[in-house]
């Protein structure tokens, strides 16, 4: 049985609708008619969000997740499980919230896979995800929370209970999602993972925001756009070793550092928005970072440039927001949104 229906959301496929928990996944044909007034008065922002990553993870054959395959629904973490570690592609649609047992499990994702939240109000509560050399992955539209231990230690070291951490990945789409409260690290891309876009997330609550290295190589190739990172002690991001970082119009409010071009790195910032950041911007001694269009306030510290870096614009095409639009921009558009995953 296929059941179709129109979508401005063009990432569905026409494939098999599948019941899980008792309720059926309808799956939209590719090509609708994006005025039919059948469409979800909450679609209505859709075209606003873009249907496939743009940055690094559009480049190299682009990043599709689990388009390939079919759509199901989950409303438990042993259907979110089930499918997440599958060997086939599969959209994965959360509906509701999901509790993660044992706290602080990472559930593994395997290649070929999307993980979105059915409209804002998906939670992973008390775990996270783990992406071990898998490639082409899309984590979208959720909340994903809540594995703080009262008893750690102020490093975070105890408990390694991340949002969702990257080991040597690729081709990964990670957007729309609001991390917080996590024990360890909100996001951690290591051990070279690379063609990675992280584009309109929320980082808030956190010690360690977002952690990028973990290795001697330098080829990794990231964009990090539109972020609102808040809160946040450390991490904001801390990029070691990545061959090509695109930062742009992110906003860090009250965090305890900035952004840190660390080892042999090469970033890029541009038309970001820092507000009350103790060090925005610095380097280490053999890393390289161009800053320009940036807006910083209220804000202590390290501002740093040098070196030449690199040209994204050689590598995808992008759109500058200007950088004193960046806090309403995403103080309206960050995080989970009603009309994406519905």
């Amino acid at each position: 049985m296929t059941t179709t229906f129109p979508t401005r959301r063009r990432w569905w496929l026409a494939v098999p609708a599948v019941v899980l928990g008792g309720s059926l996944v309808g799956v939209p044909a590719a090509g609708a008619d994006p005025g039919s007034p059948s469409v979800p008065a909450a679609d209505a922002r859709a075209a606003d969000w873009p249907d496939a990553p743009d940055g690094f993870a559009s480049t190299g054959g682009g990043t599709t997740g689990g388009a390939a395959g079919e759509t199901v629904t989950v409303t438990d973490y042993a259907g979110l499980v089930r499918y997440a570690t599958a060997d086939e592609p599969y959209v994965i649609r959360v509906d509701g919230q999901i509790r993660v047992e044992p706290l602080g499990t990472e559930v593994r994702v395997a290649s070929d896979k999307t993980i979105i939240g059915a409209g804002a109000d998906a939670h992973i509560v008390g775990g996270g995800f783990f992406l071990n050399e898998v490639s082409n992955v899309i984590i979208r539209n959720l909340t994903i929370r809540d594995t703080r231990m009262p008893d750690d230690d102020p490093g975070d070291d105890a408990y390694d209970y991340d949002g969702i951490q990257m080991d040597g990945a690729d081709h990964v789409w990670i957007d729309h999602n609001r991390i917080e409260r996590m024990n360890d690290g909100l996001i951690d891309s290591r051990e070279d993972t690379t063609d990675l876009t992280v584009s309109w997330n929320i980082l808030n609550e956190g010690n360690k925001s977002f952690g990028i290295g973990w290795t001697d190589n330098v080829t990794a190739r990231m964009t990090i756009h539109h972020n609102l990172v808040s809160d946040t002690n450390s991490r904001n991001p801390s990029i070691d070793n990545v061959a090509m970082a695109h930062l742009y119009n992110n906003h860090l409010r009250d965090t305890g550092s900035g952004n840190w071009s660390r080892g042999s790195s090469n970033t890029v910032i541009e038309n970001s928005y820092f507000q009350d950041v103790e060090d925005p911007y610095y380097k280490d001694a053999d890393a390289s970072l161009v800053q320009r269009g940036s807006i910083v306030v209220d804000s202590d510290g390290r501002r740093e440039t040098g070196g030449s870096a690199f040209d994204p614009g050689a590598h995808y095409s992008y759109t500058l927001d200007p950088a004193d639009d960046v806090p309403a921009l995403l103080d309206d558009g960050a995080g989970p949104q009603a009309d994406i995953g519905v």
